[in-house]
């Protein structure tokens, strides 16, 4: 039997005859609500010796001095390879409606050669958006993703030390300016379009409210008038309309990750009427060289003669198996068990169903 993982959500409740309802808020985006990318660069102090090699890194002497003098220590002209430093990239988000004074979470990635980041501080550092403005600014103790162990000839590394995180790491300094209720309409952008979705978005705005305040412009779009709605204000509808719930349609598709053996079947997916074969040729070559000494006290040399052995081998296939066309996801499963082949042939398996044209689906490959 195939040991495939297919994630098969319409199985987990037989019979059910469509998907369970999803909230509107976990469908679409609000226009205009969203977060704010923010990126900086900065120092990362009190490293135990696993900082950059001033040598290799030259810009993390110019930041440590650029900071020092900042502090009033004049450093001009002077040399110094402290190895308890290391260059840094910060990156943060900046979360819709945040406030000054909030404090948001940040991502510190070494640049330079550094071997790690556990036990660093990070200095203050100025967190830019894309409009070049300082937004927030981050600050703490790194908390990295890994260890590493150095002996004399050996050394071990688990995850990755060289990147970490600040929980609370920055300080919103400046907010993004967005009034929301000075708002007369808003768009709700699905994140999967799809036009029936969206048709089915409308209808249960307009149910709601009962009368015509919403209307959608294509796949990916559903405008809502505010005013129409004769709520309060923008945020009151939003609230109104993010908590209604309706059934998404999804289109039919099949995703297989060929690293992992990963087979993930959506519930739409459909197999027309195929035959199938398949079969595994294994080739082993093996080289085992033959050295040939020559006589004691003689002049020859020391000859290695080349020997390969190769040996191919033709595992038994399936044969020509019969796939039922499917009518449900159930149906379809089975019959592909039916085969009763590994996860990765399973992989070439489908690739050429699709290719015969009896699969009835979008077909992805990560």
């Amino acid at each position: 039997m195939i040991v495939a993982l297919l994630i098969c959500l319409g199985l987990l409740w037989p019979n059910a005859a469509a998907a369970s309802p999803i909230r509107i808020k976990d469908l679409v985006e609000f226009d205009g609500v969203r977060g704010n990318d923010l990126v900086g660069y900065g120092l990362v102090v009190g490293l135990n010796g696993t900082g950059d090699g001033l040598r290799n890194a030259p810009f993390t002497e110019d930041i440590m001095s650029t900071i020092l003098e900042r502090l009033g220590v004049n450093v001009t002209g002077e040399q110094f390879r402290p190895k308890n430093v290391a260059a840094v990239i910060v990156t943060g988000s900046l979360p819709p409606f945040v406030r000054s004074g909030a404090q948001i979470d940040v991502t510190v990635s070494a640049i330079g050669d550094a071997k790690s980041l556990l036990g660093g501080t990070l200095v203050m550092t100025p967190l830019n958006a894309a409009d070049g403005e300082i937004y927030a600014v981050a600050q703490g103790t790194v908390i990295a993703g890994g260890a590493e162990a150095t002996g004399d000839a050996a050394s071990v590394v688990v995850g990755v030390p060289t990147a970490g995180v600040i929980p609370s790491g920055a300080r919103v300094e400046k907010e993004v300016d967005f009034e929301l209720g000075s708002l007369s309409t808003l768009r709700l952008a699905l994140r999967t379009p799809d036009f029936t979705t969206a048709d089915r978005i409308e209808r249960a705005i307009n149910r709601s409210f009962g009368r015509p305040v919403a209307r959608m412009l294509d796949a990916g779009t559903v405008r809502l008038d505010i005013a129409a709605t004769r709520m309060g204000s923008p945020a009151h509808a939003l609230v109104r309309v993010e908590n209604l719930s309706v059934e998404p349609e999804q289109r039919a598709r099949v995703v297989v990750d060929q690293r992992s053996g990963t087979i993930v079947m959506g519930e739409d997916v459909r197999i027309s009427r195929v035959a199938v074969s398949q079969g595994n040729l294994t080739l082993r070559i093996q080289e085992e060289p033959l050295v040939i000494q020559p006589n004691p006290f003689s002049d020859g040399q020391t000859v290695v003669v080349p020997r390969t052995s190769a040996d191919v081998q033709q595992e038994p296939g399936i044969g020509l198996a019969e796939v039922p066309g499917g009518t449900s996801l159930s149906e379809v499963i089975a019959g592909l068990n039916a085969l009763g082949v590994s996860p990765r042939d399973m992989i070439d398996i489908l690739k050429s169903i699709k290719a015969a044209g009896a699969l009835h689906a979008e077909f992805v490959v990560r």
